[in-house]
């Protein structure tokens, strides 16, 4: 083998809130059947990379049930393949992995299994389509032990990345993570490639500095690059990459897609995603429904009005109902003249007939205003809304809420209602 992929997938993803409560971060779904690692995964085998190690840690059920053994992909193979690799257990001190670093580290036995010249660190967790050949090219023309997939971003959002900057030929002069005052607008993926007997030192050399946080950006990328005998460079990409790691960002991604000319394209017969899905019947839409611009999934019913949306598998929006501008993930059902609109609606929630989401003026969170920032209600997995409720924008309603657990069937804008919660 040649190139070993490392998928890191353990991320938590606190900044989604209820939507990463009870599963990881590249488990969320999105785009109207995928879930977020799908990307990753399907990039890799369109790339023609099939030995691929998923690193998983923080709750990890959904998300290793979703990837099996990884026959969506063409990943079930006896050489190679995808593997599931979570921490390992009876380590000293913990069995966690300590940062992105470290997990690679804990792996290196895998690696070196297929004693490969080359390593690709990816992160499972952003949406994007690349060529991972084009990274790898450009990394062996420049004769690199490390190469970095950095992309331009506005200079006003550049602090809230890690920023390269670069000499003429593209070699890594300066890192700065996360600046004030950023030098450039070149901003780290969190993609990199590296040549792997080099990589497996500095991992081992990481591992035994104790004021390391065994972080890839922030401990071994700011070492590499203070390091002038190390050749590091940053492959600039142009293509289609989003971290959808806050709630806005999610639901903007989202409904990106359902434009007449989406930034990323889902249907283009070179380049598909794959995923592991339930088999439905096709999506019926009834004879007095309207559906405008919006992605409707298989084995979804529209009988109401939707509009500018993205409706999963199995969604049914009931006579009378009418659903605008939202993300409405699989096997949920909108009741009839239920009212949803600048909203995100997680799976298996149920939603009353003449129930009102996501409509009104817009308030501060009163749940967690950093991560509730504002414009989208949210509605939890397995959650219920009861008939005739009022749920206010920027409001949530947690996992696995009953009609019990609402005190009142008015929430206010801002406000939220949680599972055996004394707060409604």
């Amino acid at each position: 083998m040649d190139t070993v992929a490392l998928i890191l997938a353990g991320g938590q993803g606190t900044r989604l809130g209820i939507l990463t409560e009870n599963i990881a971060k590249p488990a969320v779904p999105f785009g109207g059947k995928y879930r977020i690692i799908d990307f990753t995964l399907s990039n890799c085998v369109n790339s023609g990379f099939y030995t691929v190690g998923v690193l998983t840690q923080y709750r990890p059920h959904v998300l290793i049930n979703h990837i099996g053994i990884g026959r969506p992909w063409d990943l079930d193979r006896k050489d190679g393949g995808l593997t599931i690799l979570p921490p390992f257990l009876g380590r000293k001190e913990s069995d966690w992995y300590s940062g992105t670093a470290n997990a690679v580290y804990q792996n290196i036995g895998y690696v070196d299994q297929y004693d490969p010249h080359y390593v690709l660190i990816l992160s499972g967790d952003h949406i994007y389509s690349m060529d991972y050949n084009e990274l790898l090219e450009y990394h062996i023309s420049k004769r690199a032990q490390g190469t970095v997939a950095c992309m331009e971003v506005p200079i006003q959002e550049a602090s809230r990345f890690g920023i390269m900057v670069t000499d003429a030929d593209g070699r890594i002069v300066e890192f700065q993570e996360k600046p004030k005052e950023p030098k450039s607008n070149l901003a780290s993926l969190g993609i990199y490639v590296f040549d792997w007997p080099f990589l497996k030192e500095v991992l081992i050399q990481d591992e035994e500095d104790p004021n390391s946080t065994h972080d890839f950006g922030r401990d071994i990328i700011t070492k590499l690059v203070k390091d002038e005998r190390v050749k590091l460079y940053a492959f600039r990409f142009d293509g289609y990459w989003k971290d959808v790691g806050t709630l806005e960002s999610y639901w903007e991604s989202n409904l990106e897609l359902a434009r007449p000319l989406p930034p990323l394209n889902l249907y283009d017969p070179n380049w598909r995603f794959y995923t592991h899905s339930e088999e439905m019947p096709p999506a019926y839409i009834g004879p007095e429904a309207s559906v405008i611009g919006s992605l409707v999934s298989e084995g979804a019913e529209v009988y109401g009005v939707v509009e500018n949306s993205v409706l999963f598998q199995g969604v049914i929006v009931e006579k009378g109902a009418v659903v605008r501008n939202s993300v409405i993930m699989t096997h949920v059902k909108v009741g009839q003249d239920a009212h949803v609109e600048n909203a995100i609606i997680c799976e298996r929630a149920v939603i009353g007939e003449g129930a009102k989401i996501g409509i009104g003026p817009d308030a501060p969170s009163k749940l967690d205003p950093r991560v509730y920032t504002g414009r989208i209600a949210v509605v939890g997995f397995d959650a219920a809304v009861p008939s005739g409720a009022f749920i206010g924008k920027n409001a949530v309603v947690g996992n696995s809420v009953t009609s019990e657990d609402f005190k009142s069937l008015e929430i206010e804008p801002g406000g939220f209602v949680l599972h055996n919660s004394e707060e409604a």
